[in-house]
């Protein structure tokens, strides 16, 4: 098992350590409501160093990009990210992922961690142009700085002016008195923040300089249980849960991030899939009665016919309901329809919700 740069810090912290994507990580400090609320109402860091960072670099790096890639890199200018996911050839998905573009010739791809070998095989396939590809995932931290008093707690560690930066850009320079780290305005939890991604040597540097200036904003750190509980009132997928290797990225509500505009790999698949309409939908629900939905739980119509599964599910720390996402036959997919989540054998009943849970 992998350990990131700060698992002693955490430890230190009082962290419960869990394996995760085969690292030892933190999932809570202080409690996941607790963690939940901190990052909802004021600011929370996460360690999310497991997270996989790869360079493209070179004259054809962005033709790899689009091949590999769903979505239309060519869109993007110097300091902008993009979501897309790498479609494999069997009509699932590889992987979810970010592209930063730094400038013409590099690329940073950001992966999920349990993907890290997956990604850069797959990648690698289709590099016949010689792109110069280096995986600088083990020796990259990165710390996710969340809620609405981010760019407050932070803003006295950089001249990078923080409030402004649009959702969805990066940037470089001093951070803490490091050079050269990127901090970008991404976000996996609906509540504002940053992303600071920083070499390991400088990682406790760092995470110290962010828990000391956000002393005064009431700073925690989070774990990974908030992160999950976070994502899930936002209704984003989670790799390994809502997308896999078998899911439908149309299915899974994907069709925005796919630009049928370029060639990509399974694109004539997707477009032929699109074109034909697909046979279940992911959707967000919320429980109208008790009972929690766990992955992998069966849904069911009135009569007790099985029409879905649950891939996601928890008790909202915001609502003090239970909510999920699953996929269900396309005829229950409408907001507003009554569905059934069999629970120990019991249908209990839940109703189609559109995400986000929480506004």
């Amino acid at each position: 098992m992998k350990n990131t740069a700060l698992t002693n810090v955490h430890i230190a912290l009082g962290a419960k350590m869990v394996p995760f994507a085969g690292f030892n990580m933190p999932v809570q400090y202080s409690g996941i409501n607790d963690e939940h609320e901190t990052v909802r109402t004021g600011v929370g860091m996460f360690d999310v160093s497991h997270m996989g960072e790869f360079i493209l670099k070179g004259e054809k790096a962005l033709d790899l990009i689009q091949k590999v890639s769903s979505n239309d890199a060519s869109k993007l200018y110097d300091g902008k990210v993009q979501y897309g996911y790498l479609p494999n050839e069997d009509g699932g998905i590889v992987d979810d992922f970010l592209t930063y573009k730094i400038d013409d010739t590099t690329y940073l791809l950001v992966v999920n961690a349990s993907n890290i070998e997956k990604d850069w095989n797959w990648i690698s396939k289709f590099n016949t142009e010689g792109v110069e590809m280096k995986d600088i995932s083990d020796e990259t931290s990165l710390f996710a700085i969340q809620g609405p008093k981010a760019a407050d707690a932070l803003q006295q560690l950089t001249d990078i002016e923080l409030a402004p930066m649009e959702y969805y850009t990066f940037q470089k320079g001093v951070f803490a008195g490091v050079e050269n780290v990127l901090v970008s305005a991404t976000g996996y939890t609906g509540a504002g923040g940053f992303e600071i991604y920083v070499a390991n040597e400088h990682a406790e540097q760092v995470w110290n300089a962010i828990m000391e200036a956000g002393k005064a904003y009431g700073i925690k750190p989070i774990g990974l249980g908030a992160r999950d509980t976070l994502r899930l009132e936002m209704g984003f997928c989670l790799y390994g849960n809502d997308i896999d290797d078998t899911t439908s990225p149309l299915a899974a509500g994907l069709g925005w991030v796919t630009k049928f505009t370029k060639d990509f790999v399974n694109s004539e698949n997707l477009k032929a899939e699109k074109e034909q309409g697909v046979s279940q939908k992911l959707v967000g629900f919320e429980m109208i009665d008790r009972g929690i939905p766990r992955h992998d739980y069966e849904i069911v119509d009135a009569e007790g016919n099985k029409i879905g599964r649950v891939t996601s599910g928890t008790q909202s720390p915001s609502l003090k309901k239970s909510i999920g996402l699953g996929y269900v036959d396309t005829a229950f997919a409408k907001e507003g329809t009554e569905i059934f989540v069999s629970i120990r054998n019991t249908p209990i009943k839940a109703v189609v919700k559109k995400p986000p849970f929480v506004k």
